[in-house]
């Protein structure tokens, strides 16, 4: 068992580690990062939508059927439907006592969402990792190789969305890092316990897939009717067709 809580260990700090992809842009002129930004939005949300509409709420229907799947995906959006209202009031009601007005904080809600949805995505994907090293090494490493061909394309998005969102380079890893780690969490518990039931990793799945329709249909969707330049908004619909076709690439690789 101490080996299998090595390799599950190992292996989801590895993905975690995906979150630090960004740092590639480092050395990116901020104006050059501003403007690809709102192509990583593009990205980002046919990445969510294909997340999931072809992984994760299929594979909850299959466990608990589509009607509960369909409930608890619809819980996840009305979370975060309540979430975003919350941060929103948050956002603008900050009253500055001296000047007697509304001050407009730097960072969008729709960064906070991100990470709050990016977490349970990740915690998820410890589930998974765990729970395929419990079967054998050599599942596990497929888990593992699996989850990093999903996580790459998804990570980069979450930075670019967090870079648009208002976050610095050094808070956008920071942070990313961090909701990645959870993986980690995800996979010991699996470990420990010895055997995660398929109706929770199910639930939390169709879940998550609710919380990143919400984002992508309410927050990612109207970020990029704000391009008005017809050039821009032909790229920024290649690069969501093309997050829809790294959701559906992976599907035929698994």
């Amino acid at each position: 068992m101490s080996a299998v809580y090595l390799y599950a260990v190992a292996s989801t700090i590895l993905v975690s580690s995906i979150a630090l992809i960004g740092i590639t842009t480092i050395y990116i002129r901020p104006a050059l990062i501003k403007k690809l930004s709102f192509l990583a939005v593009g990205l980002a949300s046919g990445a969510m939508f294909g997340n999931a509409l072809i992984h994760l709420l299929p594979g909850a229907t299959e466990i608990i059927g589509s009607n509960y799947a369909a409930l608890a995906a619809l819980s996840g959006i009305v979370l975060f439907f309540v979430l975003e209202k919350l941060l929103h009031w948050h956002h603008h009601d900050h009253f500055d006592p001296d000047e007697h007005v509304h001050v407009e904080r730097e960072v969008k809600p729709l960064g906070y969402l991100v990470l709050t949805s990016d977490t349970a995505h990740n915690f998820i994907d410890g589930l998974v990792i765990g729970a395929a090293y419990l079967v054998s090494v050599e599942v596990g490493i497929a888990a593992t190789i699996a989850v990093i061909l999903h996580e790459i394309p998804q990570e980069l998005s979450d930075y670019g969305v967090l870079l648009h969102a208002g976050f610095s380079k050094k808070k956008a890893l920071l942070t990313n890092f961090g909701t990645g780690l959870t993986a980690v969490l995800g996979a010991i518990l699996v470990v420990t316990i010895g055997n995660v039931s398929e109706l929770l990793v199910a639930i939390i799945s169709a879940f998550a897939a609710g919380m990143f329709l919400y984002i992508a249909g309410s927050d990612l969707i109207p970020e990029l009717h704000k391009v008005p330049s017809r050039k821009n908004s032909l790229w920024q619909l290649v690069m969501m067709l093309l997050g829809i076709a790294l959701m559906f690439g992976i599907l035929l690789i698994e």
